[in-house]
């Protein structure tokens, strides 16, 4: 029996899990739904699966299951993502979850130098490049609200945008819909100095505002 062969393995995993914890750290950091462990988990299952479709194969083919750990991440990946209003959070999670793989499929494969290339790469993208993405956001004009009306708000609608006139405010009314008795309207509003703070006040104070989501 060749324990060299058993020992490498065992370092290949050793290095996955590294990597995993790493990455897992800022998601936990973060309070997101894939965290510490999780990252953990998704990088030495990784690796451990292409170590193992080697060994079954016998040094042939080895895509097959590579693909198969591609679709099960794709499944865990979309488990992360939800609808919150408007909005929609854990992109950025389910795409580290996607790459996490990746790299302990590398790993297993002995790419180290490009796993560890790729992980500063992501640790970078995580973490030095959060300021640059606030600053650029600052700089986003146009906002979305979704506004649920008390009944049918018939007035609602033409105060609004009465209200955009007069404070120079650029908007589109993407859609409206009826929802439980209640109006539902959905508008693209664009702001020159990027202030919302008085759209948001005129709709906190509207009697007929029922709840909005940005």
């Amino acid at each position: 029996m060749d324990l060299t062969i058993y020992f490498e393995e065992a370092a290949q995993v050793s290095v996955a899990f590294v990597i995993g914890a790493i990455l897992g750290l800022e998601r936990e950091f973060r309070s997101k739904p894939a965290g510490f462990r999780t990252m953990i988990l998704i990088s030495v299952g990784s690796c451990l699966y292409t170590i193992l479709s080697k060994e079954i194969v016998g040094g042939g083919s080895t895509d097959r299951i590579a693909s198969n750990i591609v679709t099960g991440i794709g499944f865990i990946g979309a488990g992360v993502i939800f609808k919150e209003g408007i909005s929609v959070n854990g992109l950025t999670t389910a795409a580290l979850i996607w790459i996490t793989a990746a790299l302990g499929m590398a790993i297993g494969y002995h790419n180290y130098p490009i796993a560890i290339v790729v992980t500063s790469i992501v640790v970078i993208a995580l973490f030095v490049l959060e300021p640059v993405q606030r600053f650029i956001n600052r700089f986003h004009k146009v906002k979305d609200y979704r506004i649920r009306t008390v009944l049918l708000g018939n007035q609602l609608k033409h105060e609004l945008e009465n209200f955009f006139h007069t404070h120079g405010l650029t908007y589109r009314c993407m859609k409206m819909h009826k929802e439980n008795n209640d109006a539902v309207y959905l508008y693209r509003i664009s702001s020159p100095d990027r202030n919302y703070d008085l759209v948001n006040q005129f709709l906190l104070a509207h009697p007929d505002v029922k709840s909005f989501d940005v």
